[in-house]
């Protein structure tokens, strides 16, 4: 009877220990399509500013955490699927999206900005300038969002599933200028296909937030948040900045 009772708990035990190990695994959502900050190397891993960021909260919260690629159209619905626990793929915090969604506190600061052919010396960005031109962004941005608020009246936006075909529609000449996040757009600028375009006219929106979404009432905001600090605190935080831009985003 001894030894069987001793069985029971030994089962008991592991059973214990392997709730815990599974508890202390999580899932970060990305949408690998959005360089510098997310996207896929030539070996197919996710990499970029995102996940890094991802993977220095993880260490500072003490847990195991994977990567599970999403659409970026259905990006949110996968979050309260429960298909990942927390989403780190450059999500701007605005209200529709706090509605779906908890943010923890922005770990960067963005800006919407035009890009446009160098060619085009006089292109300006004012209303009554960008009239009747073909504009592009991502579907389901902040950008998109701006462009039909603002100027869906007098100008034909053109909307796309990631941002990489926003661009391939810029130099195939389908669009007159693109608006998107300042710092994707800059990395492209310093690619190939990116040489003959420039940034036009300052942003749009200054002081665009991202944040980490969570699911409503998800205590692990506060882990968040909680690791956030510690990693700008300590200068992890600076080293991954460092590692893609010349200046600060935080």
């Amino acid at each position: 009877m001894q030894s069987y009772k001793k069985i029971l708990l030994a089962a008991a035990v592991t059973l214990a220990f392997s709730a815990s190990a599974a508890a202390e695994t999580l899932k970060m959502g990305i949408e690998a399509a959005y360089p510098p900050f997310n996207n896929k190397d030539a070996s197919g891993q996710v990499v970029g500013f995102d996940k890094d960021i991802g993977d220095a909260l993880c260490a500072k919260m003490k847990v195991e955490c994977t990567v599970v690629t999403s659409d970026w159209d259905g990006i949110i619905p996968a979050l309260n699927a429960k298909k990942f626990d927390f989403l780190i793929s450059s999500l701007s915090i605005t209200d529709e999206r706090k509605q779906a969604v908890d943010f923890t506190d922005p770990y960067y600061s963005n800006k919407l900005q035009f890009i446009a052919p160098k060619a085009k010396t006089d292109f300006k960005t004012d209303k009554a300038s960008l009239k009747g031109k073909i504009i592009g962004a991502q579907r389901a941005t902040l950008a998109g969002t701006w462009l039909e608020d603002n100027l869906g009246d007098d100008i034909t936006i053109k909307l796309y599933d990631t941002q990489e075909n926003a661009y391939l529609d810029l130099t195939s000449g389908r669009l007159d200028a693109i608006l998107a996040d300042k710092y994707v757009n800059y990395e492209w600028l310093k690619s190939d296909a990116g040489k003959p375009y420039e940034f036009k006219g300052e942003p749009m929106v200054e002081s665009d937030k991202i944040g980490i979404a969570v699911r409503k009432k998800d205590p692990l905001r506060e882990k968040l948040n909680a690791a956030l600090k510690e990693i700008v605190a300590d200068g992890t935080y600076k080293k991954i900045n460092d590692k893609y831009f010349p200046f600060s985003i935080y």
